[in-house]
């Protein structure tokens, strides 16, 4: 293992600087008032909580996270879940909101400027690496071995990368690479993406992570801050220029993606649709899940409600409080009801003879006695009428909620209220 000069690993000499601004507007009504990384996720976490675990676990104890919009739900979430770190043991996390600190004209022009805008907060705690994270997607991944291959190829910068099929990458940053995954192009989205050498069907598609020794990102994002045809972006203008003029290494997420004995692929999702979020979400649910939240030796970190356990109350035909391939959360009671390959989140309450299949429940929700949902996901905190049924007449759904290509409902408190007008 390659190790920093005081015989630490690399980890413990970077910081983890997570941007977290984006608003996930293709979430629709999800992020009304949350900023994408504070979406609820999993039965109990944040989206955030996946990159920030990651960083914890990989050795790194110097945190910052950039937010913009509507970042009060994701600032609370972090001030609560994340408030252990401790100056005293070499450890800092800093909350950047977009502040006005370099003019009092500009909120954070790009995910470059997001950075450049702190860099005098960053250069106070000295690290000798730049982790650049983004905060919006699921998965598990050893940032320590990003950094040892960032030292030992002796790259200006490495991204992280996926492998996937050539034709699904039109939607993503694309790297062009020769044979050693030297970058030669960095294209954004592009409507024919490049194959990878050997693999000609496949195509080398960015996840938004990016590693530099600091003072060399110090100094490119000062240029790009001077560049008056500059977009303030690390995938549209600071990654380009970089590989046009001097080494970009591609980093392969395979090589040091955290995979449970039992997970049989390489799990990231960008769960930035509605459908996607609910796939993701109902994947937790299988037998044998494509993501082990159940890890203990890859933890995600969240907020550690104070809250009683799940209960489940009534045990007569036709009144039986039960769960079936479901995650039950804190603070949940299942009254007589039912709830088939769902999620509750915390603080949810059923109510006698309802029943939910492949539903997303986010917290303090309260399904009203003889509602029947399936394919559903409900808003934090909505009341569900009495009798309610989603999921069986596609055309009234539509009228009345957010329904998908995939005939998944989204439902929000307006939506509710809207009901009874």
């Amino acid at each position: 293992m390659m190790r920093s000069p005081i015989g630490q690993p690399l980890a413990r000499d970077a910081m983890a600087y997570v941007l977290a601004g984006g608003r996930g507007s293709r979430l629709a009504e999800l992020t009304d008032n949350r900023a994408k990384p504070a979406v609820y996720f999993g039965g109990k976490t944040r989206i955030i909580d996946f990159a920030l675990s990651n960083a914890i676990n990989s050795g790194i104890r110097r945190i910052g996270v950039a937010t913009q919009y509507k970042a009060h739900s994701l600032i609370r979430h972090m001030q609560r879940a994340w408030n252990f770190m401790r100056p005293e043991r070499n450890e800092s996390f800093d909350i950047l909101p977009a502040s006005q600190r370099i003019s009092e004209m500009l909120w954070y022009e790009g995910t470059a400027d997001a950075v450049f805008q702190n860099i005098d907060i960053i250069a106070v705690h000295g690290p000798k690496y730049m982790v650049i994270l983004a905060g919006d997607h699921v998965y598990k991944m050893d940032y320590e071995l990003m950094l040892q291959q960032h030292v030992n190829s002796g790259a200006d910068v490495t991204v992280g990368c996926l492998v996937v099929p050539r034709m699904e990458a039109t939607g993503f940053g694309v790297m062009h690479v020769d044979k050693d995954d030297r970058i030669t192009a960095f294209v954004e989205k592009p409507a024919d993406p490049p194959g990878i050498p050997g693999q000609e069907d496949m195509a080398l598609a960015s996840m938004g992570i990016y590693v530099f020794e600091t003072e060399f990102l110090f100094e490119q994002l000062r240029r790009d801050a001077d560049d008056p045809n500059s977009k303030r972006d690390f995938g549209g203008d600071i990654i380009p220029y970089i590989v046009k003029h001097g080494k970009a290494q591609a980093h392969r997420f395979t090589n040091s993606c955290i995979r449970a004995a039992e997970e049989i692929e390489e799990y990231w999702r960008d769960v930035g649709t509605v459908d996607a979020y609910f796939e993701a979400n109902l994947d937790l649910t299988d037998t044998v899940p494509k993501l082990d939240m159940y890890d203990r030796d890859w933890p995600i970190w969240s907020d550690a409600v104070v809250a009683a356990p799940a209960k489940f109350v009534h045990d007569e035909e036709g009144r039986r409080g039960m769960a079936i391939s479901s995650l039950i959360s804190n603070d949940c009671i299942v009254s007589g009801s039912t709830a088939r390959r769902s999620l509750l989140f915390t603080g949810v309450k059923m109510g006698s003879f309802s029943s939910v299949d492949e539903a997303v429940i986010l917290p303090y929700c309260n399904i009203g006695r003889k509602a029947r949902l399936s394919r559903v996901i409900i808003d934090s905190g909505v009341r569900i009428p009495e009798g309610l049924v989603v999921g069986e007449d596609p055309v009234l759904d539509g009228r009345r909620f957010r329904r998908t290509e995939n005939g998944v409902c989204l439902i929000t408190k307006p939506m509710i209220d809207r009901l009874g007008q």
